[in-house]
C-alpha cells in the first residue's frame, strides 16, 4: 500500500523528477551516518562494494525509468506492467540462481499474474499489428529489469550490509538517476515545499518506509515467496487510478486486476 501511495503522489505532481528527487533527500541524511559507522566496524569485503555499486546503479536506472513512465502512461496502466516483470521474473531467478522452491501451485500463480500483467497493459493485436504505446512500453519494461536487478542484488548484499544501510545506498542511487533531468537552477524551492509541503512529506515518509520494510522481509523469507506478495501494490494502484484519478478503461483493469490479486493469493499461500 505505501509504494502504490507514493507513486500515486508522484504521478500527480506537477514537476515529477523534482518530486521523486526531493522525498528521498530526509531519509538519506538520517541513515548516512549509521551507514559510515557500520562499514567503518564491520569492514565488509570487497564483493559487498562491489555489489552496492551495482545497486545505485540499478537504483539510478530505476528512478530515471519510473518518472518517464509515470509521464506517460496511466498509473492503473503502468503500474501494474513495471510491477508485474519483476514479480514474474524474481521467482525464476531465485529458483534458478538462489536455490529457492516454488511449487506447481507457485507457477500456477506467477502464470495468472503474468496474464493479468498482460491484459492491465494496454496490449493488442491489431491487422496493424501490435498496438501499444512504444513510450509507454518501453519505459514500464525498463523499471521492471531494473526493480529485478536491484532486488536481486540487495537480496545477496543483505550477508553483508543491513537492510538500514542498503537503504541509504538505494536512495542515494535513486536521486542520482534524477538529476539529469532537473533543472535546479530553476526550480522555486520555497514555492514548492510550500504549496507542495505536506505531498513531499507523505512521499518522505513512504517511500523509503515501503523498501525497507520489503528488504527486512526479504531478509527472514525466500526472495520467491516476498516479491510476488509485495506486488499486491498493483491492486491498490489499480483501484486508486480508476476511482480517485479517474482513469479509463476501468472494466478490463478491474478483471486484470482480479486475476494478479489471485494469483498472488496462490503464490502467497500454495507457492512453496
Amino acid at each position: 500500500m505505501a509504494h502504490a501511495v507514493w507513486n500515486t503522489l508522484a504521478k500527480t505532481s506537477e514537476n515529477k523528477q523534482l518530486f521523486l528527487f526531493l522525498i528521498n533527500v530526509p531519509f538519506t541524511l538520517v541513515l548516512l551516518p549509521q551507514w559510515i559507522t557500520e562499514t567503518a566496524i564491520s569492514d565488509p569485503p570487497w564483493q559487498g562494494y562491489g555489489l552496492l555499486l551495482l545497486s545505485v546503479l540499478f537504483q539510478a536506472g530505476y528512478a530515471h525509468f519510473l518518472s518517464r513512465s509515470l509521464i506517460y502512461g496511466d498509473l492503473s496502466q503502468v503500474y501494474p506492467m513495471m510491477r508485474g516483470i519483476s514479480t514474474c521474473m524474481l521467482p525464476l531467478f531465485g529458483v534458478i540462481f538462489l536455490d529457492e522452491p516454488l511449487t506447481h501451485w507457485g507457477w500456477l500463480g506467477l502464470g495468472l499474474i503474468a496474464l493479468g500483467f498482460f491484459m492491465t497493459s494496454g496490449v493488442s493485436l491489431s491487422k496493424h499489428g501490435w498496438n501499444v504505446q512504444g513510450k509507454v512500453l518501453f519505459n514500464t519494461i525498463a523499471v521492471g529489469l531494473c526493480t529485478m536487478s536491484y532486488v536481486m542484488v540487495d537480496k545477496v548484499n543483505l550477508q553483508y550490509f543491513s537492510p538500514t544501510t542498503l537503504l541509504a545506498m538505494s536512495n542515494i542511487g535513486f536521486m542520482l538517476g534524477l538529476v539529469p533531468s532537473i533543472r535546479f537552477g530553476q526550480v522555486r524551492w520555497v514555492r514548492e515545499l510550500k504549496e507542495h509541503g505536506k505531498l513531499f512529506l507523505a512521499g518522505a515518509i513512504l517511500s523509503p518506509g515501503s523498501y525497507l520494510l520489503f528488504l527486512f522481509a526479504m531478509n527472514i523469507s525466500p526472495l520467491s515467496y516476498v516479491a510476488p506478495l509485495r506486488e499486491i501494490g498493483t491492486v491498490f494502484s489499480t483501484l486508486i487510478g480508476i476511482f480517485i484519478l479517474k482513469e479509463g478503461k476501468g472494466a478490463l483493469r478491474l478483471i486484470s486486476t482480479g486475476m494478479i490479486f489471485a494469483g498472488i493469493l496462490i503464490v502467497g499461500t500454495l507457492g512453496l
